[in-house]
């Protein structure tokens, strides 16, 4: 099988507007959490959550102009944002390559939500002449974001999207993965995007109980790990990855961040929204991405935990890694950085992705910030790199992500 690189990253979070912002407040411990501007939450249980600030498409005119802006959601301007930082970071020379054989596969948990809610709003207050924009569908599938990079770059090879609910963006990279190990493609551009941050989305997570309701602390309200977590802060955003076969990266000269060394996929089979409370698929997923990448848990120096701030997640995935990687457990780096952005959905598997990526290129492991009481049920003795940064050598990061329906994936990076 080919070996797999990653070459290029891009990224628009509640962090930072592009890579080095994004790097630069995860060190500091910042947290992405604010009161609510894009609609009226105060009729809502919780009234917070990780937003980009003060964004507008038109500030960045090296992807959009207004008329663009009009004809697409923010999830596809996210993904567009990230996408043109990922291949600009890459040093591609689009007129020296084989657009053929360049693929896309981002993907996003639920497209087009702000699209599909304003144009419901406008039906039903306007019954008598319903009118439905032309750019309704194109708009809200979430495929479509893979559609526009393409369009933009001219990318001819593998194009699609996919959906897997909080595993969603992780599933994207190791399908792209998957394309270049198999030879249907030399480069794909993959990750996720998920503008969730709306009515629906608030609303719907309020009625499963799945949403922090902290509002009087939401500065905080992220907190995995600690006794007090009430569920997770929900983010939004796009991170964009340049995957790229390893001689085709070195024939270029291309800078290669790290490898993509194995990935593990499993399902609970267990319950639609609540992980199995031993872990234990989420555990297979792990062992899978190590034998993959021929790796022993004792070669692991850092583990970029899924980490939602839910009762029951941050204890089942513990578990899980207290029963893979043993007495191991106890001498590599975990942390949630949705602490600090929040959980953002179908894009969370690249944006963590990319804090792996730091943790491999700059001996920096991001804190898991908001810790402040222990829990009975979690052994402390784990080094959850709670509330400051710490630094460490890191030759190999791992990544969990699990999804409602009970998917679970993890993929493994490894420095080269």
């Amino acid at each position: 099988m080919k070996r797999v690189v990653i070459t290029g990253i891009g990224t628009i979070n509640p962090l930072g507007k592009n890579v080095p912002e994004y790097f630069h407040n995860l060190d500091l411990g910042v947290s992405g959490a604010n009161l609510i501007s894009r609609f009226d939450a105060s009729r809502f249980k919780t009234q917070f959550a990780c937003e980009i600030p003060d964004f507008d498409p038109e500030g960045f005119p090296e992807v959009y102009d207004r008329k663009e802006a009009r004809r697409t959601d923010p999830f596809t301007q996210y993904a567009m944002i990230a996408a043109a930082e990922a291949v600009k970071d890459s040093q591609l020379d689009l007129s020296k390559t084989d657009l053929r054989r360049i693929g896309v596969v981002v993907g996003s948990g639920v497209g087009g939500i702000h699209t599909f809610t304003d144009e419901m709003r406008s039906f039903f207050e306007n019954e008598e002449y319903p009118r439905f924009s032309p750019f309704l569908v194109p708009k809200f599938i979430t495929n479509i974001a893979s559609g526009h990079i393409a369009l933009k770059y001219g990318f001819r090879g593998p194009n699609f999207g996919v959906s897997s609910a909080c595993a969603t963006s992780a599933h994207a990279i190791l399908t792209a993965a998957s394309q270049i190990q198999l030879g249907r493609a030399d480069i794909m551009v993959s990750g996720g995007t998920e503008a969730p941050i709306s009515i629906p989305g608030i609303g719907g997570f309020n009625a499963a109980h799945a949403l922090s309701t902290n509002n009087a602390e939401y500065r905080t309200a992220s907190r995995p790990f600690d006794a007090t977590r009430d569920g997770f802060v929900m983010g939004e955003g796009a991170a964009i990855l340049l995957v790229e076969e390893y001689e085709h990266a070195l024939r270029r000269g291309a800078h290669i961040y790290c490898e993509i060394a194995g990935f593990g996929m499993t399902c609970d089979a267990w319950h639609i929204t609540a992980p199995r409370e031993d872990g234990e698929s989420a555990g297979d997923a792990m062992e899978l991405a190590l034998r993959e990448a021929k790796l022993n848990p004792s070669d692991v120096d850092y583990i970029n935990a899924h980490g939602t701030s839910t009762p029951l997640g941050d204890l089942a995935e513990l578990r899980a890694i207290q029963r893979v990687f043993g007495d191991a457990a106890y001498r590599v780096n975990i942390s949630s950085t949705k602490s600090m952005t929040g959980h953002m959905m179908g894009a969370a598997g690249a944006v963590e992705a990319l804090a792996c990526i730091h943790a491999i290129q700059d001996g920096v492991i991001p804190p898991t910030i908001n810790f402040q009481h222990e829990d009975p049920q979690i052994d402390y003795r784990l080094n959850l790199t709670l509330n400051e940064r710490q630094e460490r050598k890191v030759r190999v990061a791992i990544s969990n992500n699990f999804g409602f329906g009970g998917q679970n994936a993890c993929l493994a990076f490894r420095a080269l």
